[in-house]
């Protein structure tokens, strides 16, 4: 097991993209370590794209996404769901990958805990969901990873937040239009392990 040196982020998004499925996303808060495969991922590139948060040009909130490659940048959607992301590309080009959703290795019954609290503006599973369940959608994945906003602008080639090659063994990887945007949705920036039970589900 080695983590992710810097230099992996440092390269076009999409090669980060492809790249990250199968490597395995961990988190250490406190005294739990949680972890899961990656297995789908959004690409967000520039300000010429309308559905990434660098489009309106730099602000306070989008900041991390201008650099440098190889930090998380984790935050608020809709007031309800944290969402991480991996920052890309040279310092200066905004750039991140969404990670979408994980199959689940360390820490499964704290992910299923986590998943069972109340969370402002969501209902607490009932404690049955199936371990594929438990991080399919950016949400989830954060809530059961207890990835919070405390986690933006984390060093991912720290010990805290941060991403390994555990040589992972994956097949076919699709890819298809990014989900859940109202903006840039003919952009075909997301990828997944084709028929894995984790992944998203989409509506035909």
């Amino acid at each position: 097991m080695s983590t992710l040196p810097r230099p992996f982020y440092d390269r076009p998004t999409l090669d980060v993209a492809r790249e990250l499925l199968g490597k395995v996303l961990v988190h250490r808060r406190q005294s739990a370590v949680t972890s899961g495969v990656i297995v789908e991922v959004e690409a967000y590139i520039g300000e010429d794209d309308p559905a990434c948060h660098a489009a309106p040009g730099p602000t306070r909130r989008n900041e991390p996404l201008y650099g440098p490659a190889g930090i998380s940048y984790v935050y608020l959607n809709y007031g309800i769901h944290c969402l991480v992301n991996v920052v890309t590309e040279a310092e200066g080009s905004p750039a991140a990958v969404l990670i979408r959703a994980l199959q689940p290795l360390d820490g499964i019954p704290t992910m299923r805990r986590r998943r069972t609290r109340t969370a402002k503006g969501r209902r607490p599973t009932d404690g049955t969901v199936s371990t594929a369940d438990l991080c399919r959608g950016p949400g989830n994945l954060t809530t059961a990873m207890g990835i919070t906003l405390a986690e933006n602008r984390q060093d991912l080639t720290g010990d805290r937040l941060f991403i390994e090659d555990r040589r992972v063994r994956i097949g076919k990887i699709s890819w298809g239009p990014r989900i859940g945007i109202r903006v840039g949705t003919e952009r075909p920036w997301r990828a997944w392990l084709a028929g894995h039970g984790a992944v998203s589900r989409t509506r035909p």
